[in-house]
């Protein structure tokens, strides 16, 4: 998941760099996976999505954490990102565990001539704005090495961001294997292809909530241990077409169901996120807030060192 190395499949070379780094990585905490998940319980299909109050239902206006104080009796450190001996994949790890969840872009592309597809999931993937609806995809290495998804999007201008779900989860962690240049990860994962209207690449049928997309520019980042090197490509992409699933979107077709959707996120490491409780929590409203906070002195001018 971006971010996280997309193997590099049209250079063999890329391929034993990026088994080595999965290896210098170590995503994977357990010497023996399955050996690990046979001892934990089934997954429960018949989970249902639902709401529960806040921790706190009734908050006031100046009270605070939720936990009574529990969380301030606890101390913290500080870390430097560019500490001398620090490498960047401790970063990588520290960020990935702690920036949580995020959610997982599922890219489909086609090149421009239409000779190549990919299809890879991406957990450097965020909504930053919606007129026009605007995307962000993190991608790992720079402009020069670009990878097969990188490369199509830069060639065609072009992508689908399908929302990855619980009823395909395997599916989509299965495309990001290293497997070798010219392998179709839509054949290899029983993924099925859909057409799209404005775009050349195919969506996921499987997928409730698919955006066609079209890239607006891309930013490269360079690294701070290591001046000169390329570590990172930022696209920013614009949606110019949604696909919902017909039973997860409502009559005005301007929410979906999370009951549905089934969204998985990304955690740490080698973890995922599944959805099955929520919280509704309104924003609120100043001339209703301060009604509380006045008559308890809460409204001050803002301090230095707050």
């Amino acid at each position: 998941m971006s971010g996280e190395p997309e193997q590099q499949k049209h250079d063999p070379s890329a391929h034993e760099q990026m088994m080595d780094s999965e290896k210098h990585v170590q995503r994977n905490p357990h010497p023996d996976f399955k050996s690990v998940e046979s001892t934990r319980p089934p997954w429960t299909p018949n989970t249902t999505f639902a709401f529960t109050q806040t921790a706190a239902p009734t908050w006031k206006p100046g009270q605070g954490g939720n936990d009574a104080g529990a969380s301030l009796q606890h101390s913290h450190i500080d870390i430097d990102p560019y500490a001398a001996g620090r490498p960047a994949v401790s970063n990588y790890k520290l960020l990935i565990s702690a920036i949580i969840p995020r959610p997982i872009g599922f890219l489909s592309t086609r090149s421009k001539d239409g000779s190549s597809t990919n299809l890879a999931p991406f957990s450097y993937t965020q909504l930053v704005n919606h007129d026009p609806p605007v995307f962000i995809v993190g991608f790992a290495g720079g402009l020069g090495q670009a990878k097969d998804s990188l490369r199509n999007l830069l060639e065609s201008g072009e992508c689908v961001i399908n929302i990855v779900s619980e009823h395909f989860i395997e599916a989509a962690n299965a495309t990001a294997v290293n497997a070798p240049y010219g392998v179709s990860e839509w054949v290899l994962t029983g993924l099925t292809p859909a057409g799209c209207k404005d775009v050349k690449a195919s969506r996921v049928k499987e997928a409730i909530f698919s955006i066609e997309g079209k890239l607006m520019e891309t930013k490269e980042f360079e690294s701070r241990a290591t001046p000169g090197k390329k570590t990172g490509v930022l696209a920013i992409i614009e949606g110019v077409r949604f696909w919902a699933r017909e039973d997860a979107i409502n009559e005005d077709r301007n929410i979906i169901n999370p009951a549905i959707l089934r969204p998985m996120s990304r955690l740490g490491g080698i973890t995922y996120g599944r959805l099955t409780e929520g919280i509704e929590l309104p924003r609120p409203d100043w001339d209703e807030m301060r009604k509380e906070a006045e008559p308890e002195g809460l409204v001050r001018e803002k301090l230095d060192g707050q």
